[in-house]
């Protein structure tokens, strides 16, 4: 029952965002294009889901073009970002452009994401998927951690988003998946809309 129900939840939940939000989405979208006009409003990344099926996530774009390679290229702070939960402070990051810093802080560059709740991929509540590089992370729990479907809120950003780093955010996955249920399911919201106010580990 409790996954039949989180399940409607997500759906319902989903398609009230894209429609409550949609001036959001229209309003960002078009000053995105005033940015970057010859650069794609949306960014999709191939992460990690449920028994390890491959998707692409959504945001709105938040870096450059090219970002990718122009964090490869510069050996030292790859792997400062490999060392840092593959996170790294906006104010280091060259791939973050001014507005995408500030969509970044708001937390609206992860709204695209209810359509990736809507069509299955992810739920509200969850472990964040990953990249495929980061599974190493979870050594011999991988298949615990990929036994659920993964989430656009979680314990990790309620506890401090990009301030945890592995392994402890390992521990804090693994922590939501062996106690996962309604109630807390719904107590994990709570703490994710404090933290979002508080912008708490968001970057």
């Amino acid at each position: 029952m409790y996954i039949i129900t989180k399940r409607i939840i997500d759906v319902l939940f989903a398609l009230f965002g894209l429609i409550i939000l949609s001036p959001v989405f229209l309003i960002v979208f078009v000053l995105l294009k005033i940015n970057s006009p010859s650069s794609p409003a949306i960014f999709a990344q191939e992460r990690v889901g449920q028994y390890g099926k491959r998707f692409k996530i959504y945001k709105f774009r938040s870096m450059v073009p090219n970002a990718e390679k122009i964090l490869k290229a510069d050996h030292k702070l790859y792997e400062k970002y490999v060392a840092s939960g593959y996170k790294l402070p906006t104010a280091e990051d060259p791939r973050i452009t001014k507005l995408g810093a500030f969509l970044r802080k708001s937390t609206i560059d992860e709204l695209p994401q209810f359509w990736n709740m809507l069509i299955g991929d992810m739920s509200l509540v969850g472990p964040r998927p990953v990249v495929a590089d980061e599974l190493v992370e979870y050594g011999n729990d991988v298949e615990l951690f990929l036994s659920v479907r993964p989430g656009a809120l979680g314990l990790w950003q309620a506890s401090g988003r990009s301030l945890i780093e592995y392994p402890e955010r390992t521990k804090i996955e693994l922590e939501y998946i062996k106690n996962a249920g309604f109630w807390y399911d719904i107590s994990i919201v709570l703490k994710n809309v404090v933290a979002i106010f508080k912008s708490k580990g968001a970057y």
